[in-house]
C-alpha cells in the first residue's frame, strides 16, 4: 500500500482532512524544510496542506510536477475567481490570503491573450528600465545606506542594508519620493508575511500608488510609473496601479530576501569572499548557488485547476488551489540526488518560476544583488561575520523563508 492508494489513511483522497498540516504557525515557521521533507516522505511529490485560516490547499513538491504546472495555463490556470472555497464562501475578502492569492487586473492573475497584452507593458518597462542606469541607483543608494554604519566598525546587514536598499532603488525608478521608501519596504514584508495586518498594508500601498499614478498622468517623466501609462498596451487606472503594487511588492521583497541569503553565503565561505574581491569568481555564480538552494520565495502562490485531473498520484478537483513549492522542488532528490554536487552552470532552478508567468524582473533583480555586493565589499574592508554562522536565525511564513539577522565587523 503506497501514500496514494485511495485505502491508505494517509492518501491523497482523504487528505484535507484531520491532521493535515498546517504551512503557517509554530511548526512552518521555524523549519520549513524539515515540513517539506516530512510531507515528501508522507505523500510524495504532492501534499495536502492547510494555508492561514485552515484553508486546504495541495502543496506541489516535486521538480516535474512543478515543472507541469508552471507550463500549463490551461490545466492549471493562475485566475483566483475559479478558486471553489473562495466561490463558495469558504474564504472572506478579508482573509489574510487575499493579497497574495485574489484576482486582481494584473498580469499574474490572467492567462492567454489578457495575460500577453498586460505582461508586454511590464517587460517593455522594465528592459527599459534597467538600460536608463540601474547601475548609479543602486551605487548611490548603497552607499548611502553603508555611510550611515561605516564608522561604527559594525552593522546588521539585514536591518541596515538589505532590508530596504531594493526598496529605495524602486522609488527612484518608480518616480516616488525616497522618503516613502522604508515605510514602503516594511508594508511589503508584510503583505508576504500574511498575519492580521496584511490587509491594511497592502492597503496602504496602494494608496501611494494611487496617488503616483494620478501625478504621474497629470506630469509624465522618464520612469516605470509613466512607461506604463504611455505603453501602448493602453493600461486603464485599474491595470495600472495593480501592475504598479505587483513590481512593487515582488522586486522588493525578492530581491532583499535574495541579497540576503548571497551575502549569508560569501559571509560564512571565506573562499567566495577572497575570490569575488580579487575578481576571480563570478558573482552570478555565487548568486545561481543561492538561486537553488535558498529561493527568495519558497513557495509560490498559486494556481487553480480548470478541471478534475491526476498530479503526482493526488486526484485534484476542479477549482482547487495549488501552491508552488520552489524551494522543496529545487532539493528534489528525483534531480538532485546529491545536494552538494556544484550546480554551477545550470539555470533550471525554479527560483523565478516558469512557464508563461516567468519572473519578467529577473535581470534587473540580479543587477541590483551584484551592484550592491560590490560596492558593499569594495566599501568595507576586513568585512566578516560577527558570530559563528550557527547563530544565524531565520523566521518562515508560508511564502519565504528571512534571515533574522546579519551581523558584521569591518575596520572602520
Amino acid at each position: 500500500m503506497n501514500a496514494h492508494d485511495p485505502e491508505a489513511p494517509g492518501g491523497c483522497p482523504v487528505a484535507h482532512g484531520a491532521g493535515v498540516t498546517r504551512l503557517y504557525g509554530p511548526e512552518s515557521e521555524s523549519d520549513p524544510h524539515a515540513v517539506y521533507a516530512r510531507l515528501r516522505v508522507e505523500h510524495g511529490p504532492v501534499a495536502p496542506v492547510l494555508l492561514e485560516g485552515d484553508v486546504p490547499a495541495w502543496l506541489v513538491l516535486g521538480y516535474r510536477e512543478n515543472r507541469r504546472v508552471l507550463d500549463n495555463p490551461l490545466q492549471f490556470s493562475r485566475d483566483a475567481r475559479i478558486w471553489r472555497d473562495f466561490k463558495e464562501g469558504r474564504v472572506a475578502e478579508t482573509s489574510p490570503l487575499i493579497p497574495m492569492l485574489g484576482w486582481r487586473p494584473d498580469c499574474v492573475s490572467q492567462d492567454g491573450e489578457p495575460h500577453r497584452r498586460l505582461r508586454g507593458a511590464v517587460t517593455d518597462n522594465l528592459q527599459a528600465v534597467a538600460a536608463r542606469g540601474i547601475r548609479r541607483h543602486v551605487t548611490h543608494f548603497a552607499n548611502k545606506q553603508i555611510d550611515a554604519f561605516a564608522d561604527a566598525g559594525r552593522a546588521d546587514l539585514v536591518a541596515d542594508f538589505a532590508e530596504h536598499l531594493p526598496m529605495l532603488v524602486l522609488t527612484r525608478v518608480f518616480g516616488l519620493a525616497e522618503s516613502e521608501g522604508r515605510a514602503l519596504a516594511e508594508s511589503s514584508n508584510l503583505v508576504l508575511k500574511g498575519g492580521a495586518d496584511a490587509l491594511a498594508h497592502n492597503e496602504k500601498i496602494m494608496a501611494v500608488l494611487g496617488e503616483l499614478a494620478a501625478r504621474k498622468r497629470a506630469e509624465p517623466g522618464s520612469d516605470f510609473a509613466s512607461g506604463l501609462i504611455e505603453h501602448a498596451a493602453a493600461l486603464d487606472e485599474d491595470e495600472l496601479v495593480s501592475h504598479l503594487r505587483l513590481v512593487l511588492i515582488t522586486a522588493h521583497a525578492t530581491t532583499s530576501n535574495l541579497l540576503v541569503r548571497t551575502l549569508q553565503l560569501i559571509l560564512t565561505d571565506p573562499d567566495r569572499r577572497s575570490g569575488l574581491i580579487s575578481g576571480q569568481l563570478n558573482m552570478s555564480s555565487v548568486v545561481e548557488e543561492v538561486l537553488w538552494n535558498a529561493p527568495p520565495l519558497a513557495v509560490l502562490p498559486g494556481r487553480f485547476a480548470t478541471s478534475d485531473l491526476e498530479l503526482g498520484g493526488c486526484p485534484v478537483k476542479e477549482g482547487d488551489l495549488l501552491v508552488l513549492g520552489l524551494a522543496a522542488g529545487n532539493v528534489d532528490p528525483q534531480i538532485r540526488p546529491d545536494t552538494g554536487v556544484s550546480v554551477a552552470g545550470n539555470h533550471s532552478h525554479l527560483a523565478f518560476s516558469g512557464g508563461p508567468h516567468e519572473c519578467p524582473g529577473q535581470s534587473l533583480g540580479q543587477a541590483i544583488i551584484e551592484i550592491a555586493v560590490d560596492v558593499l565589499l569594495h566599501r568595507l574592508p576586513g568585512l566578516r561575520l560577527a558570530v559563528v554562522p550557527e547563530e544565524l536565525t531565520s523566521s518562515a511564513s508560508t511564502w519565504e523563508s528571512r534571515l533574522d539577522s546579519l551581523p558584521v565587523e569591518f575596520a572602520a
